[in-house]
């Protein structure tokens, strides 16, 4: 679905990622983990055409991402969901959802893809008149991913969605992105929390300065050394 091939790049003479590959396959949960500066978000940057790469590629169900704008990617089926929600504080929760439909045209359909937002996160549908900076930080995470929904994407890239939030709310939002998973959307995840990422990662890959040192299956790496000792508490 999403290859990921000799992908490098710069910001300046800084090479942030060097020369990275990797793939996600259709229907999984594949997560990136790595300490700060890593270069994940760099990476998650790259994929959905907001950093253009150095050198390398990155295809999309054999289409070459790298020479598209975002917008014609995210008609493509890809979405993300930012670091930092980046909400739209002065719209209403609903206007919020309306804008990550901005593309489509099938009225129909996106009313369908609103009540599936809703009954995925109530929270929104209760406040779905509020506007989204009044949100609290765990419904603005909820509304950052409905939104991206109604993107209807085939894989959808989630960048530390549980930064900042209790510890309740992480697990309520690594239950829906299971659930979202389940429902047939393909997951790429970055997330600083790595026990969690791991947990319910079918692969991983360790990204250390721009390089990536480890893959495997997500529980294998719940039980390497190495993974244990710097990402994990020992």
């Amino acid at each position: 679905m999403l290859k990921i091939t000799d992908l490098k790049v710069s910001y300046g003479m800084i090479e942030a990622i060097k020369g990275i590959s990797f793939e996600v396959n259709d229907g999984e949960i594949v997560t990136l983990i790595g300490a700060n500066g890593a270069g994940k978000t760099t990476t998650m940057h790259a994929i959905s055409g907001l950093l253009k790469p150095k050198a390398g590629s990155i295809t999309l169900n054999g289409t070459e991402l790298t020479k598209l704008p975002p917008h014609k990617i995210v008609g493509m089926g890809l979405a993300q969901v930012p670091e930092g929600r980046r909400v739209f504080a002065q719209q209403t929760v609903e206007e919020n959802l309306a804008l990550g439909a901005y593309s489509r045209k099938d009225k129909d359909a996106i009313e369908a893809d609103l009540a599936d937002v809703f009954t995925l996160f109530p929270r929104l549908l209760e406040r779905r008149k509020q506007m989204a900076g009044t949100l609290s930080g765990g419904e603005q995470q909820m509304l950052a991913m409905g939104r991206a929904l109604m993107a209807k994407p085939s894989i959808l890239l989630l960048d530390e969605p549980s930064m900042g939030l209790s510890p309740l709310l992480v697990s309520e939002i690594f239950h829906i992105i299971v659930e979202i998973n389940r429902k047939g959307t393909t997951i790429l995840l970055v997330e600083q929390n790595a026990i969690r990422a791991l947990d319910i990662a079918n692969r991983a890959y360790v990204l250390e300065t721009g390089h990536i040192t480890i893959s495997d299956t997500g529980e294998k790496l719940m039980k390497d050394e190495r993974v244990k000792e710097a990402y994990l508490g020992g």
